[in-house]
């Protein structure tokens, strides 16, 4: 969050309904303003820990007292659950509930806070904790993890973002005004364990930092402000993103992620969720909003081969409905085929990877020209796995290879194939999603029916455990 923004607010929406679903589109909230969002995925349900903005009209500047909890199990509906958190819950700190983060740990959940302290300093970061994503939340230190006082402490002593490794180990990043801060935390996720280092290679940071990782490479987004690809004006921010092989760096800046957005600040999460991975940011979009009236939004987010990730296109609508139901647990299989062009491979199918089209060649592909006819894709476990629900994602080049004219899904029961029931699509530019009566097999295949005179490729083949 920045302190010092142009741009003014507009008409306050007085009045909120916690905890009843709200339409699925962009905002995600509108009954009120929040801002600073930070996905949490716990189970089959996607969190977003936010702040509440509340400036009066015509107020030129932040007015943040709470902060709020939003939930949706398609991350196209969301509920509202109300403050689950405030100024107050610190009993040492002020006023301001700037941007904030929720991460788990020793069965619990540490919503780590900017917050304005009564004592020497601006912003501190405080540290509160729960039982579940909802809490309720408590003041978990009785005083701030950084301050002023801290050693090495950011320039501003915001936007806190935790990424815990599969090892264990928590990492906690921070700052403001170009100084990002970064630094190991204990088990009990309230102390810092070791000194505050300075990153090296987050060019342009600004504020605003989120950490996550996938497929062993740890991410960095974070707000920029610099003209150079990013902004139009330094009054704006972008998101720009930054990779490296250890969580502590050193990074390497990749370019914008996220453009800038209608307010001026710019802040946003990553998470996975369904099998999709999603970008959750604030603009200004609700009616009366503004710079300091923002409201939440969430958009699709595609990743390349090489990992790098595509440039987020904002929308009004929001992402399509993802009620998902269990873990893909096609990455965990084995695959087989009648046949793949020497050109292409069947790794394509089980990466991981989300096409954003029928045409998306920027990944892994699977084709089986020029064979024509019927052909299939087979997924084999170890063991039996419980599965109810399968997604295939179409290639089409335009040239020998199309959508299918026909599929059907079969299952081995031990001794035969066995056909699902249910609808298996032939649609281009999606996920063609097919649910069926849980089986318990070792062996999924995929059969499809080329059209005439043409072949059938995969982008990706999704299967999911019961």
């Amino acid at each position: 969050m920045r302190a010092t923004l142009l741009g003014a607010a507009i008409t306050l929406v007085a009045g909120v309904v916690v905890a009843t679903p709200a339409h699925a589109a962009n905002p995600i909230v509108t009954s009120i303003y929040t801002a600073d969002p930070a996905p949490l995925v716990v189970g089959g349900t996607m969190y977003v820990h936010a702040g509440r903005d509340e400036a009066a009209s015509g107020q030129q500047n932040f007015q943040m007292r709470e902060w709020r909890v939003l939930s949706s199990t398609d991350a196209a509906t969301w509920t509202d659950h109300g403050a689950r958190a405030n100024v107050g819950t610190f009993r040492w700190a002020g006023a301001d509930a700037w941007a904030s983060e929720v991460e788990p740990g020793n069965g619990n959940y540490y919503w780590y806070t900017s917050v304005n302290g009564n004592g020497a300093g601006w912003m501190d970061i405080g540290v509160a904790v729960g039982d579940s994503p909802l809490g309720p939340f408590t003041d978990a230190k009785g005083g701030p993890l950084i301050s002023d006082s801290t050693p090495n402490s950011s320039a501003l002593n915001i936007d806190p973002t935790v990424f815990t490794d599969d090892d264990g180990q928590a990492y906690l990043y921070w700052g403001g005004y170009w100084a990002p801060r970064a630094a190991k935390l204990k088990p009990n996720m309230i102390e810092l364990d070791g000194p505050i280092v300075t990153p090296q290679g987050l060019t342009n940071f600004w504020e605003a930092p989120f950490l996550f990782k996938r497929n062993g490479l740890y991410y960095m987004m974070y707000a920029a402000n610099d003209t150079g690809g990013c902004v139009t004006s330094s009054s704006y921010a972008c998101q720009r993103y930054a990779t490296a092989t250890s969580p502590m760096g050193p990074w390497t800046q990749r370019g914008v992620v996220l453009g800038q957005v209608s307010s001026t600040t710019n802040h946003a999460g990553v998470a996975q969720f369904n099998g999709q991975w999603y970008v959750v940011y604030h603009n200004a979009q609700a009616p009366g909003g503004g710079n300091f009236r923002r409201s939440v939004a969430v958009d699709l987010l595609y990743f390349n081969a090489d990992g790098t990730m595509q440039r987020v296109v904002q929308t009004a609508a929001g992402p399509p409905p993802n009620p998902g139901g269990g873990a893909n647990i096609a990455p965990a299989a084995t695959v087989s085929t009648s046949y793949v062009s020497p050109w292409e491979t069947t790794a394509a199918v089980n990466n991981g990877a989300t096409p954003s089209s029928s045409a998306d060649r920027s990944n892994l592909v699977y084709g089986n020209w020029p064979e024509q006819g019927t052909q299939w894709l087979e997924y084999t476990w170890p063991s039996a796995r419980s599965i109810n629900r399968s997604a295939v994602y179409w290639f089409d080049d335009d040239q020998g290879i199309d959508l299918p004219a026909s599929c059907r899904l079969q299952y081995w029961t031990g001794t035969a194939y066995a056909d699902l029931p249910g609808t298996c699509g032939t649609a281009a530019n999606t996920f063609n999603t097919s649910s069926f009566t849980t089986v318990s097999t070792t062996r999924l295949r995929l059969s499809f029916t080329a059209r005439t005179g043409l072949s059938t490729g995969v982008l990706e083949w999704q299967a999911f455990a019961a």
